[in-house]
């Protein structure tokens, strides 16, 4: 029936289906999260009336400045997104849509994602001491480590922890501050082994770094670009790899010596 059809017939009749299809799209839900930048914690202090990291075992310096974990938040995996949400989040600076299967495991109900995510932030958290007293050459020390965050999940503060036990235990090596007096931020995996991983989201990191006083952001190198992406102004980008090449930037940083990377 179609080929028989005028020319502006076949428009008009192509024309029913499709605004069927753009209506349907726009009331059907989507596989999407929309993201803007969450809370920040400082690491070498409290959270929610809790100290972060506390040690026994050995002494503890006193430190000054702030070493800040960033996070995002993320519509929950119950949410229902739809087309009008991701439209109005792609025009808007300070929210992002990311696919659900990115910023939750795919085939679980809200209580197992729950699950999950605080499993991936214990293992994190253990990750974490391990490169941090390898990195001191303290592991075989009766040195324990208790590390709280209320709230958050998953596993990407796991770099600012390691940073915040090698400036309580150690500060910079000879007793000043990792920090300089400084607000930093960051975010990353690590690894048992000091190796710090990418984790997304981070352009809304960086504006949650920002918003809260920092002007030194610690970011995986593999990010560097994403991070440019939306970048506040008075926010110095650090890339990094690994928990020595931090702990030597922001040494570098403090002192003035050396070459501090950038993005």
């Amino acid at each position: 029936m179609l080929s028989r059809l005028t020319r502006p017939q076949k428009l008009a009749g192509l024309a029913v289906p499709a605004a069927a299809l753009l209506a349907t799209a726009a009331l059907a839900p989507l596989p999407f999260s929309v993201a803007q930048p969450g809370m920040t914690a400082d690491v070498l202090g409290e959270n929610k009336g809790t100290q972060v990291i506390t040690i026994s075992g050995a002494p503890v310096r006193e430190t000054s400045g702030q070493l800040r974990m960033t996070t995002i938040e993320a519509t929950s995996p119950d949410t229902r997104v739809g087309l009008p949400d991701v439209i109005d989040s792609w025009f808007s600076t300070d929210r992002a849509v990311m696919p659900r299967d990115s910023v939750y495991p795919s085939g679980g109900d809200v209580e197992e994602i729950e699950r999950y995510n605080e499993k991936q932030m214990e293992e994190s958290q253990d990750e974490a001491t391990r490169a941090a007293l390898d990195y001191l050459d303290r592991a075989d020390e009766n040195i324990d480590v208790t590390l709280e965050l209320a709230d958050v999940g998953g596993p990407s503060a796991g770099l600012l922890f390691s940073l915040g036990i090698v400036d309580k235990l150690n500060g910079d090596g000879s007793g000043g501050d990792l920090t300089g007096g400084r607000v930093v931020a960051g975010t990353g995996t690590i690894d048992a082994a000091g190796t710090v991983g990418p984790v997304g989201g981070v352009p809304l990191k960086t504006q949650a770094a920002r918003r809260d006083g920092a002007t030194v952001f610690l970011v995986p190198k593999a990010e560097c670009a994403d991070a440019r992406t939306e970048l506040p102004e008075g926010l110095r980008l650090i890339p990094v790899t690994t928990l020595k090449g931090a702990v030597r930037a922001l040494v570098d940083l403090e002192k003035g010596t050396g070459k501090v990377p950038s993005c």
